[in-house]
């Protein structure tokens, strides 16, 4: 039997919560399968397996926050016999293992390092030595019995029955059954399940009842008719919480300074338009980002000090850009980069940001990938806003606004036409970036807006 502790899959990571185990117990599992569906401060990881062999155990409850280190899954040469616990929803709840006790793996509200208890009693009686395959259910004693059996003589299932039933009843409160995609929307939406009704037909929360719940109690744009006066408690854990402590760090280390400036990006607009019809871009997504993003690497390149980082001691310049773009996700905001940013060309960026976006959208980004960022760019403008007072990311000194792209009356040589604007905010560390430094770095980026053939230079 081998146990499989819960990895570091970052930097420093001290926890993880268990989302989804992708095996059940008496599974088969060879090296490198995936076991389970974690998530960290930083991002959702699948663990592969590090043994090959038959699940034993699972150890942690799907929900449950553990420490790094902690014991998660068991993986020995045989398969266990299976009790169903009917008020959980992950099947291998009851195991009989090769020792012939039955053991109780933890629960949501269980220590995850606590060892699992033996029943005991008439079960392990009736269980003559090592047991090996599925084994009979907890429901045995509603079988119809084997011609021949005296139907008034009680099977060994049916003593052992009043014991399970006693011990199962002593466990912690279960988590309310649902199905995998009904317990990710309630992530999603910041909803606790066990304050949902159930109206499934084995007791679970179905998808309606998490919409119908949802609409009851979360605060919408209805009239205040509308409201129920309920309070939606979401714990603060996960991406959310490592959000908080690096913006209040960065907010409070950092003395922020925050410019300004209205573009004409006009010739922006007419320059993505040709990109999205050019052969060489078939297939590949262009937006006014991507030309955000090159006009950043350029005026990074052009203005050092933005692309630093403070030390205390020393100010580190960066002779790389690795390109961090702040995206909002289910599971909150998170910043990969684009490494070694300045060596792509347009096409190839415009992948990057495609490849990154769609990641961050599905919640797969990596810890590595929010690493060793050097400069970020948010896109503001994706939610309307024109711009705003960004907070400097954590590590960096410099990040850059890019409000929405409108049309508005404009004056050109005398006369007022309607012409596609946007604002650039920017916000630098003033300990390393000084104000004229800013002031060029960001009139850098709106001249590229403002003429994208200054990138042919």
């Amino acid at each position: 039997m081998q146990t499989f502790n819960l990895p570091d899959v970052g930097e420093g990571l001290t926890e993880a919560e268990v989302v989804s185990w992708k095996v059940k117990v008496g599974d088969q599992v060879s090296i490198n399968d995936v076991l389970v569906e974690i998530e960290t401060a930083k991002s959702l990881v699948e663990l592969p397996s590090p043994f090959a062999g038959t699940v034993s155990a699972l150890l942690v409850a799907e929900g449950q926050t553990v420490d790094v280190g902690t014991p998660i899954i068991a993986i020995g040469g045989g398969a266990g016999v299976l009790l169903s616990h009917p008020e959980l929803d992950i099947a291998p709840e009851l195991m009989v293992p090769e020792s012939g006790k039955i053991t109780f793996p933890h629960t949501a509200s269980a220590s995850p390092t606590a060892s699992a208890e033996p029943i005991g009693g008439a079960v392990e009686a009736a269980l003559p030595g090592p047991l090996v395959g599925t084994g009979p259910k907890a429901d045995a004693v509603h079988r119809r019995a084997r011609r021949g059996a005296d139907p008034a003589t009680p099977t060994p299932a049916a003593t052992a029955a009043p014991e399970v039933a006693a011990r199962v009843g002593a466990l912690p409160p279960a988590r309310p059954l649902a199905a995998p995609p009904v317990r990710k929307a309630a992530k999603d939406w910041g909803l606790d399940l066990a304050l949902v009704p159930a109206t499934g037909k084995s007791g679970e929360v179905t998808r309606k009842d998490l919409v119908d719940y949802r609409d009851r109690t979360t605060v919408s744009s209805e009239p205040v008719g509308a409201w129920t006066g309920e309070v939606v408690r979401t714990p603060v854990k996960g991406v959310r919480k490592a959000t908080a402590e690096a913006m209040v760090r960065s907010a409070f280390s950092a003395p922020h300074v925050s410019i300004f400036i209205d573009v004409d990006a006009s010739r922006t607009m007419e320059f993505v338009k040709r990109l999205k019809t050019s052969r060489d871009f078939e297939g590949v997504k262009v937006s006014p980002l991507l030309i955000v993003a090159k006009a950043v690497i350029w005026a990074a390149g052009r203005n050092p000090s933005v692309n630093a980082a403070w030390t205390d001691q020393e100010i580190l310049l960066k002779g790389f850009v690795n390109l961090g773009i702040a995206a909002a996700t289910p599971r909150g905001l998170v910043v990969p980069n684009i490494k070694d940013a300045q060596r792509l060309s347009l096409k190839e960026l415009a992948v990057a940001l495609s490849s990154l976006a769609e990641t961050a959208r599905a919640g797969k980004t990596q810890p590595a990938q929010m690493q060793d960022g050097t400069i970020t760019i948010t896109n503001i403008g994706a939610l309307g806003l024109d711009t705003g007072t960004p907070i400097i990311n954590p590590g960096e000194v410099g990040i850059v606004a890019f409000g929405t792209v409108k049309q508005k009356p404009w004056v050109v040589d005398g006369q007022v036409v309607p012409r596609w604007i946007t604002t650039l905010g920017g916000s630098f560390d003033h300990r390393v970036v000084d104000g004229d430094v800013a002031a060029r770095f960001l009139g850098d980026v709106a001249a590229i807006l403002e003429e994208p053939a200054l990138l042919l230079d």
